[in-house]
């Protein structure tokens, strides 16, 4: 399928709305996923993590054309959001993990 745009990432984003679990050192946290790839995600989350750290993500998409993703992802980038009060978190998935 030829594209319209010059892609620089190894996997394709799909934009995504749906609700992400959050788990680090024994707490639990949601936030909002925006977009997946092959590789990696971006989330919304009201707290600031650090980098580099690896933490465990489950998606459970109420839509039918998102399958639920279980894994330990790595966080290599955070930024304050320009509009609202949360940060943009992106992750890299490392280990996809069984249900």
């Amino acid at each position: 399928m030829p594209r319209d745009f010059d892609e620089k990432r190894d996997s394709i984003r799909v934009d995504v709305d749906t609700e992400i679990l959050i788990r680090f050192d024994g707490n639990e946290q949601t936030g909002q996923v925006k977009n997946l790839s092959g590789r990696g995600m971006m989330f919304i989350s009201e707290m600031e993590w650090d980098k580099e750290i690896v933490v465990e993500v489950k998606i459970n998409p109420n839509e039918e054309t998102t399958p639920p993703l279980h894994a330990n992802v790595r966080i290599v980038r955070v930024a304050k959001q320009r509009r609202g009060t949360g940060y943009e978190v992106g992750a890299v998935i490392q280990e996809m993990l069984s249900e």
